[in-house]
């Protein structure tokens, strides 16, 4: 049997990994700016991480949710405490799209009503109900074709009020990503995210925010839509969350009340789960991540403005769009072959990605903003 050719592969076998490094099978080791897809947050292998989840498989590593757990009350307790939402709710399971999947079937029974507002570039997951609010018809199969949602222009405040005049009494929610990351990391405006609260608020809608790849202090917030004084219904979180473990989660206001069925999971919250995502928590904490998300994120940014061939910088902290003047395929590439360094890609053909573990230095950050001048450099000689 062979495995279903899902994505296309770079010619490289990581075999270890420790902190913003990779290694492969020949001893080559890479630097992580890409940190699995945002995944990994603490940096691999850390030692408190490591140390955690051995102790938790010598004891016990799973049993189902039909028992109690005391590691998911103290997780949904250091959660709230460091998200500043000590007053909402936590649901676990394992994956964004779950996580989001889950979000929209809260709001719709909380509403009873069918209808939801999202925005175009939106990823939010390959589930049913995920990928029908994200806009991508290429992975959008034909049993998740639905004609009760509707997708308006980011930062388009005329077209959101207007949708909102037309569909706003059948919305059960809006969903916006706290920056779109597949989308080319492109962020609400403070100002546009506001006017959508006030909006849901209007027409009795709950407002969700993706925060699968903002979240766990990426942006140098603990959510990205902390940058502007908004508070949403429900948040969902998931990649950073477990450093590599699958787990994720909904934060859920208090006033969407619960009933035994409306939701439920084999695999969410089990013991590794937990401890995984109290050790990722601690060590935030304890290395002062988010302060670092900010302070180096800042120092990237700036660097990278000033380089030719860049039309434009988005994000915050630890999330990064830079926007070329050429495809950056061909960039990633040479990055990867000839200086071993790990970048990503969008939906944007001209938009490099970085998304590198938050414990990342500025010695780190150095070696890739000279590896970037290097590959830039040639790329423009080649051009001429």
């Amino acid at each position: 049997m062979n495995l279903f050719d899902v994505y296309p592969l770079f010619d490289i076998t990581p075999v270890k990994a420790q902190g913003a490094y990779l290694w492969d099978e020949h001893g080559r080791r890479y630097l992580d700016l890409y940190g699995g897809h945002a995944v990994i947050s603490i940096g691999h292998s850390h030692p408190h991480y490591i140390k955690r989840m051995a102790r938790q498989l010598y004891n016990i590593g799973f049993y189902s949710n039909s028992v109690q757990m005391p590691l998911q009350q103290e997780l949904a307790e250091k959660l709230g405490r460091l998200s500043g939402y000590e007053d909402y709710n936590l649901f676990l399971c394992s994956s964004g799209a779950e996580a989001n999947e889950n979000a929209l079937k809260l709001a719709s029974f909380h509403t009873g009503r069918r209808k939801v507002l999202a925005f175009k570039g939106a990823f939010h997951g390959r589930t049913s109900a995920a990928v029908a609010v994200t806009d991508n018809p290429a992975i959008q199969a034909p049993i998740n074709e639905t004609e009760n949602v509707v997708f308006v222009p980011l930062n388009d405040t005329e077209a959101f009020n207007y949708a909102l005049e037309v569909h706003g009494p059948e919305l059960a929610a809006v969903i916006v990503e706290g920056i779109q990351g597949v989308g080319g990391v492109r962020a609400p405006e403070g100002a546009f995210l506001k006017e959508v609260a006030a909006g849901c608020e209007r027409v009795g809608a709950l407002l969700i925010l993706d925060e699968v790849q903002t979240g766990y202090g990426r942006t140098g917030k603990f959510f990205a839509h902390q940058y502007t004084d908004v508070k949403p219904d429900l948040i969902t979180v998931a990649k950073g969350m477990g450093n590599g473990f699958p787990v994720a989660g909904v934060l859920i206001n208090p006033g969407i009340k619960a009933k035994h069925g409306m939701l439920g999971t084999t695999f969410g919250g089990n013991y590794l789960a937990c401890v995984a995502a109290l050790a990722v928590l601690e060590v935030i904490e304890e290395e002062k991540l988010l302060d670092n998300a900010q302070r180096i994120g800042k120092r990237l940014i700036e660097a990278l403005r000033q380089f030719p061939g860049v039309r434009e910088v988005r994000g915050e902290g630890l999330m990064i769009g830079v926007d070329l003047e050429e495809p950056c395929a061909p960039i990633r590439k040479q990055l990867l072959t000839e200086y071993g360094i790990f970048t990503g890609s969008s939906s944007d053909k001209n938009t490099l990605r970085l998304l590198p573990p938050l414990c990342i230095g500025a010695r780190e950050v150095d070696t890739f903003l000279s590896a970037f001048e290097s590959v830039l450099h040639t790329s423009t000689i080649q051009a001429n």
